[in-house]
């Protein structure tokens, strides 16, 4: 690194997701360290990569290698913390990132709907709490990314052999979720993204009834994922800033359908890597980045 410090470092895994962040920062002329999580580092170095660190680790790299940088990345985006780097997306942001079980537990605690649901760390456990929530549900990963560790089961039998075939969805951290099935109202889920713990922008996202409803680039690439821009109703704005500040998010997502049996709200997910909207200006009609970069270059102003 030198004895000049960056001004702004990028700790990212995905190759493709960030070259529309890489792109926005590079019209403005912001320079950048681009950071991979791999190597090692010394806890009793006392140096940081750069004054600001803009962390964009996604959940889904457990998908793209066994030897994911999740749990590597709290620790050392901490350390960097500890140093006196400003970290966007902190360790505490991706601690919360890293557990659906978290992101309910903080949801309801804002009096938010959430659906129904009970968490595990034994597939001894599932059938039982299966039997407090009913059927349909679905058993989840609690670090789950583009819908992976997502499974349906109809009735307790089909739940039963799923345990006893070893069939069920696994966790990198062993914990799961069994959760009602909410049927969707119009099949459409919204998501609110926000940016300094405020509303940015919000699309409802639909995919035939899948699982995954990723809206990047990379993800909608040959999928039948649709996304309209959406303005939703205030109290879905007001409650997705509320969460985005009980969480301390700096950038991200925060995901709500309407359960089409009694029209509640029901906010399930919280996804603090915002790599936000495949094609922006034809959903949107303007590019979230350019926002995104300026925030980076008020924070950075901030951060001396």
């Amino acid at each position: 690194m030198g004895n000049e410090l960056n001004d702004l470092a990028i700790l990212y895994e995905h190759p493709l997701w960030f070259a529309p962040l890489f792109a926005a920062l590079a019209r403005r002329g912001v320079g950048y360290a681009p950071l991979r999580p791999g190597g090692d580092f010394d806890p009793a170095d006392d140096g940081r990569p750069a004054r600001v660190v803009f962390n964009r680790i996604a959940m889904s790299s457990f998908l793209r290698s066994d030897e994911h940088p999740i749990f590597y990345a709290q620790a050392l985006l901490d350390h960097w913390r500890r140093a006196g780097a400003r970290i966007i997306n902190g360790p505490d942001v991706l601690a919360i990132d890293a557990s659906k079980a978290r992101q309910l537990s903080l949801i309801a605690s804002l009096g938010l709907a959430i659906p129904a649901t009970r968490v595990v760390h034994r597939a001894a456990d599932v059938e039982a709490a299966a039997a407090t929530i009913g059927f349909p549900l679905v058993v989840k990963a609690n670090i789950g990314g583009s819908g992976a560790g997502i499974t349906r089961f109809d009735n307790m039998a089909e739940l039963r052999y799923g345990v006893s075939a070893n069939e069920l969805p696994t966790s990198v951290d062993g914990v799961l979720l069994v959760q009602d099935y909410v049927p969707v109202r119009a099949g459409a889920i919204t998501r609110i993204e926000t940016l300094d713990r405020a509303y940015l922008y919000a699309i409802e996202v639909s995919g035939g009834g899948a699982f995954d409803l990723c809206p990047a680039d990379a993800c909608v690439e040959g999928s039948a994922i649709s996304m309209t821009a959406v303005r939703p109703d205030p109290a879905l704005i007001d409650a997705a800033e509320r969460i985005a500040r009980a969480t301390n998010l700096d950038v991200g997502g925060v995901e709500v359908m309407i359960d089409d049996r009694d029209g509640v709200a029901r906010f399930y997910d919280i996804n603090a890597l915002s790599n936000f909207v495949a094609k922006p200006l034809d959903v949107l009609g303007w590019d979230p980045h350019d926002r995104l970069v300026d925030y980076l270059i008020a924070t950075i102003a901030e951060a001396g």
